[in-house]
């Protein structure tokens, strides 16, 4: 069987000038065939496209209106310098700086309960230091006592000896608890706790705010080593020193935490900018004024007599205890070595359990530390005054109010302390009040 088939060369459309074939073979198998005619060609000819490269190229070359260069090759284009890529760059500096300061978070809160557990130890070991070399006292003095009454003998012996050895244990247990202190020491623990809370507290509001800096990072870990170094956990090698010279308030902020960069200028404009004033900056000085003459003052003078007693106290119930052990060692030699030996473990027994019982080594420390605390109002409101540039202060409203806080007073109070110092200053009038209510 055989059909034609006319394809057109456009449109596959069926035309009289081809055709095709079918034949069928024996074999079932089947040949086809399509002729498609040659087109004729084109009379004109199409130009060739050049491509992109070439066109920004020409582009560039020609010359519009006296202009050349209008549209910049691309390899001239800066893709580094975007501000979508500049948004980037700071978004990640901000993640980076976020990310420092949730590390040193960490650590403060790791330093908050380390130095919460050890100042409950060394408080556990002024009770018990306390009141194991008091009964030892009282037993060696119980022991000279019998010895003394009973005669002669073998028993005599072992009571004499036995409140001797006591004795000598006491002295030695007192040398070392006077030396370390316990009870400062669980104060000194305690202080570093709260310290610690609150700059955690701190970095936590950083934090919640955002816009931190690099600045903050360093500010951050200043402070973390300036606590390290007033407040230290290990007792060898660098445990403060307990019986100093003279007193001296604590200091755990770094030195140049408050410096500012001081203005040459004299001359201000808008003064009462963010929230500053004349009358505001005379009333800051006339409160470091108060602070200076009144609480810093008291607070040295209570520190070195607390220094003094403790000194005595802690040279006093060795020095009786040894003495208390030569008198048990001479009992049975005369009436004096058994009352030397009675009466010396009786006041030795009195002085620790004034010093330690009454914890004088903790009613130091905190001296200490509100000297520090004082000292630490006057230099951040010094440093304050003395920045001459009124933007980079803090806000003088909020600055009041801070301060009024932290004396434990209100607004109207502390304007109060101010005219008073004010009127010290004019006048002589004595300021009756310090200008803490808190301590």
């Amino acid at each position: 069987m055989t059909s034609s088939l006319q394809v057109s060369a456009l449109g596959l459309l069926p035309t009289s000038s081809s055709s095709s074939s079918y034949s069928c073979c024996r074999t079932g198998k089947i040949n086809a065939a399509i002729h498609v005619p040659k087109l004729p060609k084109a009379p004109f000819s199409i130009p060739k496209i050049p491509t992109t490269r070439k066109m920004i190229d020409e582009l560039n070359n020609r010359r519009v209106d006296g202009f050349t260069n209008t549209i910049p090759v691309l390899q001239n284009i800066n893709f580094t310098t975007t501000p979508f890529v500049d948004d980037i760059k700071a978004q990640n500096s901000i993640a980076f700086v976020s990310t420092q300061l949730y590390s040193l978070l960490e650590a403060v809160a790791d330093r908050v309960e380390m130095h919460a557990n050890i100042g409950k130890q060394r408080d556990n070991w002024n009770t018990l230091l306390l009141n194991s070399i008091n009964m030892i006292t009282l037993t060696a003095a119980t022991m000279a006592g019998v010895a003394a009454i009973g005669g002669t003998g073998m028993p005599h012996l072992a009571l004499k000896l036995s409140s001797t050895l006591l004795y000598f244990a006491a002295t030695g247990m007192l040398l070392v608890m006077n030396k370390i202190q316990p009870s400062q020491l669980a104060e000194e623990q305690r202080n570093a706790t709260r310290l610690f809370k609150q700059l955690q507290s701190q970095i936590e509001t950083m934090l919640a705010l955002g816009a931190t800096t690099k600045e903050d990072v360093k500010d951050v870990m200043e402070r973390v080593l300036a606590l390290d170094r007033a407040y230290p956990l290990p007792l060898l090698g660098a445990m403060l020193d307990k019986f100093p010279a003279k007193f001296e308030h604590a200091t755990w902020w770094p030195s140049h935490q408050l410096l500012r960069k001081k203005t040459k200028s004299h001359e201000r404009k808008q003064r009462e900018n963010n929230g500053w004033s004349e009358e505001l900056e005379v009333e800051m000085r006339d409160i470091v004024e108060v602070v200076k003459r009144k609480d810093s003052k008291d607070y040295e003078r209570l520190g070195n007599l607390v220094l003094k007693i403790n000194k005595i106290l802690a040279i006093s119930g060795p020095l009786l205890t040894g003495i208390a052990a030569v008198g048990s060692a001479c009992v049975g030699n005369g009436s004096w070595a058994a009352i030397v030996a009675v009466a010396a473990g009786a006041l030795a027994t009195t002085a620790n359990a004034f010093q330690h019982g009454g914890q004088v080594g903790m009613v130091f420390e905190m001296y200490r530390n509100n000297g520090g605390f004082f000292q630490l109002l006057q230099e951040t409101i010094e440093a304050t005054l003395e920045e001459g540039d009124l933007e980079k202060r803090e806000n003088g409203e909020l600055f009041e109010m801070k301060v009024a806080s932290q004396l434990g007073r209100s607004l109207s109070q502390l304007r109060e302390l101010a005219r008073k110092s004010a009127s010290y200053r004019l006048d002589g009038t004595a300021i009756d009040e310090f200008a803490s209510k808190l301590f």
